[in-house]
């Protein structure tokens, strides 16, 4: 039998081997289905209406464009046992891919399933099937989402990315907060996900008290954009540590407020400025006098903040005054849920991020180290 977690993880980082092993599982499945269905019952179900018993399975290989794959076809005692998968498969192979990326990893209807079953001769997919996987996906977004944390997190990071998800009878955009932290050792790890309910401090307090309950522990300077209540729940939970305005997302909220045509020249001040006190403060004076009140008061709202990542060591501070290196992060859970568009329920959202996540994590943890951190004193004091 095939692990399905495993075959999901190998899928989402699109390497020829997962795609075969994907093939694999979900022909495999189609054909349970049809043996479920000749049968007219379950395996080891004992009714009346029951038309064969089982014998096993025969293998049998198939031919694809990702190289050959090795089937187990069921058998009957009384029949034998068919199956319209081999002589369609070369029609449907492409629509059985979009089938299982759509209706099983991102979770959305099984509308789209029934049209691929039924192009195989198999009819609709039980309810019960699609229950079963998607309760396998969530054990697996459980875990990850309640995994110790075993290292010290002196930098903790918080970016957003955006999902339609339906609330009811309409759809509307969800912020997905994932949490990630550069570790003592100097490896980056993604330490938690969460929809949003709300940007107030007490939804950061319990995201925050959630992380350490499983062991964040350390935390120096948290670097997010300005939602709101974060800043009040940084100081909460973390005491003594340094809330950091990401420069990136400070220069986007300024820009907002200030004329297409100026956008250029104040971006190019604003580079300047967020690296020494005084020209911050000239230019929030200047944007002013130039009529430009709301980008001026947004950096006004900001100052005490963006600074604040000259306090640890300097070969750290472009690693740590922007929430970049979550942006790789971002651009694949974006891509690899375009074709969704828009999801049915917040368990979809994460069924499929929390995968994404999975994955992304992996390569972090095994990879290089993304700071030195021996820059840092011997006894950690950052001064």
């Amino acid at each position: 039998m095939f692990n399905l977690m495993s075959v999901i993880e190998d899928y989402l980082v699109d390497q020829d081997d997962g795609m075969r092993k994907l093939l694999t599982w979900f022909i495999n499945f189609v054909m349970e289905q049809e043996a479920l269905r000749q049968a007219n019952a379950q395996r080891y179900e004992r009714i009346d209406s029951r038309k064969a018993s089982r014998n096993g399975y025969k293998p049998r290989t198939l031919k694809t464009k990702y190289g050959k794959i090795d089937l187990l076809k069921p058998q009957f005692r009384e029949f034998p046992f068919e199956t319209k998968i081999f002589e369609k498969y070369s029609r449907v192979e492409t629509a059985i891919l979009n089938a299982v990326a759509e209706s099983y990893l991102q979770g959305v209807s099984t509308r789209r399933m029934k049209k691929i079953t039924t192009a195989l001769g198999v009819g609709e997919i039980s309810a019960f099937s699609v229950s079963r996987i998607a309760k396998e996906l969530d054990e697996k977004v459980k875990e990850f989402l309640s995994k110790p944390i075993e290292h010290e997190i002196p930098y903790l990071l918080v970016d957003a990315t955006y999902f339609k998800v339906r609330d009811g009878l309409h759809y509307e955009n969800k912020a997905l907060f994932v949490v990630a932290g550069i570790r003592d050792d100097g490896y980056r790890e993604i330490l938690g996900a969460r929809l949003a309910d709300s940007e107030d401090s007490l939804f950061w307090e319990d995201l925050f008290e959630d992380l350490k309950e499983r062991g964040l522990k350390g935390v120096k300077l948290v670097v997010s954009d300005g939602h709101k209540g974060i800043q009040k729940a940084v100081k909460e939970s973390f005491i003594g540590s340094s809330w950091q305005m990401c420069h990136v997302h400070l220069t986007r909220q300024v820009l907002k407020k200030v004329p297409k045509k100026k956008q250029k020249e104040v971006a190019e001040k604003i580079k300047k400025a967020v690296i020494d006190r005084q020209k911050y403060t000239d230019l929030i004076g200047e944007l002013d006098s130039m009529g430009y009140k709301g980008a001026a008061d947004t950096l006004e709202n900001f100052q005490y903040d963006v600074m604040n990542y000259m306090q640890f060591p300097e070969k750290h501070w472009k690693k740590i005054r922007t929430t970049n290196m979550m942006e790789r992060t971002n651009k694949e859970l974006k891509r690899r849920s375009r074709v969704v568009g828009a999801f049915p329920n917040q368990g979809s959202v994460l069924r499929l991020a929390v995968s994404i996540l999975i994955d992304i994590n992996e390569d972090w943890i095994t990879g290089n180290k993304y700071i030195i951190m021996e820059q840092f004193p011997p006894d950690n004091s950052f001064t």
